[in-house]
């Protein structure tokens, strides 16, 4: 049996390949639209794709289904209650999929979504299970969020309740040996305390997962509910993007370079420029107007806090960085990228830009509770609900990073304005984002709440 994993960290997001090496019948479970990687894989090992099963639609990424249609010819697979404007083949539960010796078997495991299922994976039908994938119903360290998305009827908490027997009457009843292969890992928004561990086991979840410990069916809905963090805006439209047709992404598709002229051009007709190189470059020296999602953090899903999808976007990177970070983007159905302009040094913009390159402006702990003391400033706090548990600082306004954007006509502009996160990558988006929407003053904390809150400590 060949059972390949796919993890991607910008969208913390895991898809499977599962073969049989007798037959060379093989399926891909929760695909990206990037596909070449599964079919360079299939070549190899010498298998056949002949269907794509998507555990349920996601939210958070544009899944990859039309995309190996189109290569391989095979069928779509989703679970019995999803509705499509494409044709699918619908998997209900207990039904067995036979890929030869190797046996698939369908749970269905509404919660996260109502038409979710996972994939329980034998070598044979008369064996054991040897792994679960269980989409985003059991995660190592948590379950789904039952409030991303509701496509279906019923409720947030009807979904919460749907979840606590996925769990409890389907999943948790496996043997303990069983695999866990789950969706997503830390980071993702799908859910609130993902493990950074990739997979793991029935068994071990059973003993340190905090949400799938014995509880009442309404103690483990008011655990799941509570805290969640903030979805970004693009998920319902990828949502729904993944129940129609679509066009296809590219797979060999490059972004051109643009002239120093065309990316003046573009700041000033409204294309959203996004800077990917890190913090602080981006501190020392940036085009006015445009926004810092720094490509060592969570790029794409960060970057679709910041742009619509189908908007057209403008990239500024480092050397070598520009096509991976345009396919980033891709995978999260922000398919317009105009073009790129590389920053070979800290600051060395062209010379025909010079006129737009400014620093970003950025306070200390001290300089902050100075202003703060004067009354002199509003402070805003994006991290999620469930970090602001450890603490905030006194008098903040809390507006998520996902939710910023659409919330800008709320934020006081009568005084200069600070913004935090936990530890300064996320600050930099937002304050970066409120001055290219035309906020004046707006400066981001070094160090973010960790900071602060270690000076307060100490003090």
């Amino acid at each position: 049996m060949i059972l390949e994993q796919y993890y991607i960290e910008c969208l913390s997001q895991a898809s499977y390949l599962i073969g049989d090496e007798t037959t060379g019948r093989a399926v891909v479970v929760d695909p990206r639209r990037d596909i070449t990687e599964y079919l360079d894989d299939a070549a190899k090992y010498g298998l056949t794709i002949q269907g794509v099963i998507n555990t349920h639609f996601h939210a958070d990424f544009v899944s990859g289904h039309l995309e190996l249609v189109e290569a391989t010819g095979g069928w779509i697979g989703f679970g019995a209650a999803a509705q499509t404007d494409y044709p699918i083949r619908r998997l209900s539960d207990g039904q067995h999929l036979s890929l030869g010796e190797v046996d698939l078997e369908i749970l269905s495991t509404p919660g996260h979504t109502w038409e979710s299922i996972s994939v329980l994976v034998r070598e044979r039908l008369s064996a054991e299970p040897v792994a679960v994938l269980t989409g985003d119903a059991l995660f190592v360290g948590d379950v789904g969020r039952p409030d991303l998305v509701n496509l279906g009827d019923g409720s947030t908490a009807d979904l919460a309740r749907a979840m606590y027997h996925s769990i409890h009457d389907k999943l948790l009843r496996l043997p303990d040996q069983v695999t866990v292969m789950p969706a997503h890992g830390a980071g993702s928004s799908c859910g609130k305390n993902l493990s950074a561990e990739l997979t793991s086991t029935i068994g071990e979840q059973r003993r340190t997962n905090p949400s799938v410990q014995p509880m009442t069916e309404a103690d483990f809905v008011e655990l799941i509910t509570r805290g969640q963090p903030a979805a970004p805006a693009y998920f319902s439209m990828d949502a729904a993007m993944n129940k129609r047709v679509h066009p296809l992404l590219d797979q060999h598709r490059n972004i051109p370079e643009l002239t120093a002229a065309q990316v003046r051009f573009a700041l000033a007709s409204g294309v959203r420029v996004v800077d990917a190189r890190s913090v602080d470059d981006f501190a020392a020296g940036h085009l006015r107007g445009s926004v810092n999602v720094g490509f060592d953090g969570r790029f794409a899903e960060t970057s679709g806090m910041v742009a619509e999808v189908g908007e057209s976007i403008a990239l500024i990177t480092d050397p070598g960085d520009e096509q991976t970070a345009a396919m980033r983007l891709a995978r999260i159905g922000c398919d317009n990228v105009i073009g790129y302009l590389s920053v070979e040094t800290v600051g060395a913009f062209p010379a025909e830009l010079a006129d737009l390159v400014q620093p970003a402006p950025r306070v200390s702990v001290a300089e902050l509770d100075r202003v703060r003391a004067e009354n002199a400033v509003t402070v805003i706090d994006i991290r999620n609900p469930g970090e602001r548990d450890v603490g905030t600082i006194p008098g903040a306004l809390q507006i998520p990073l996902a939710e910023l954007r659409t919330q800008l006509a709320n934020v006081p502009s009568d005084k200069p304005i600070v913004v935090h996160c936990a530890g300064g990558w996320r600050s930099s988006v937002a304050a970066s984002l409120m001055r290219a929407d035309g906020f004046g003053h707006v400066s981001d904390l070094v160090g973010g709440y960790n900071a602060w809150a270690q000076a307060h400590a100490a003090a």
